[in-house]
């Protein structure tokens, strides 16, 4: 296991892009508990890439929801409705992963829905060039269902008790604190439970990025 810096960090990440080699734009999924900093590292990583002269591609899961009527048909605070009933993966695969991977024509969208309207996008279709990255960040990334889209896959561990101190502080203005403790405890960390029970993630990953410590992180890359 190494640490370093943030600057360490996100260095010896933009190395391991660079080391994916393929005909077409490469995948890169960065999951991870929500709140475990999954956005900011790929924010960060994305600014990395470009000034490396890298086309990307910045997206998220949060685009590919399913409108709220059918995101809780088993209640606001399930942890099986959060894994099960939340993310539209076959609109995932079917307009930006698979577009990207071997055989696509590249022609691919970056989104299906916003989350602050609750509405469905369309938004138009580009071309993405043959060397482009998709940097993309969300929760359950490593599921069955998209498992096998990614050609490098980086998962964000921190402890779960510590994300729930992180979304009390990120989500102040928006929420009580007593709502957001018990979104978190009732249905996103026995979610990632129940993740981790069935999928485990982390045994298939490329490389682990410890930020209980965001400033100086730890990191390990092994073998899948």
């Amino acid at each position: 296991m190494d640490q370093g810096t943030r600057h360490e960090l996100l260095g010896r990440l933009a190395e391991a892009v660079g080391s994916v080699t393929l005909a077409h734009p490469a995948r890169v999924a960065i999951d991870g508990p929500p709140a475990a900093g999954k956005t900011t590292l790929a924010d960060e990583l994305a600014v990395v890439l470009r000034a490396q002269g890298r086309d990307v591609i910045r997206a998220t899961i949060d685009d590919f929801l399913f409108p709220r009527a059918q995101r809780y048909p088993r209640g606001e605070y399930s942890a099986e409705g959060c894994y099960f009933d939340t993310h539209d993966y076959e609109a995932l695969n079917r307009v930006l992963l698979d577009p990207l991977g071997p055989g696509g024509d590249r022609r691919c969208q970056h989104a299906v829905y916003d989350r602050t309207t609750d509405t469905a996008l369309c938004p138009s279709v580009t071309t993405t060039p043959a060397d482009a990255v998709l940097v993309f960040d969300g929760v359950f990334l490593m599921r069955p269902e998209l498992i096998d889209r990614w050609d490098l896959r980086i998962f964000v561990s921190t402890t779960l008790d510590k994300t729930v101190d992180r979304a009390v502080i990120r989500e102040s203005l928006a929420s009580p604190r007593a709502d957001v403790e018990r979104r978190w405890r009732e249905r996103y960390i026995p979610s990632q439970q129940l993740y981790f029970a069935t999928v485990r993630p982390t045994d298939h990953v490329d490389v682990i990025v410890y930020n209980d410590e965001p400033q100086r992180p730890a990191w390990e890359t092994q073998t899948c």
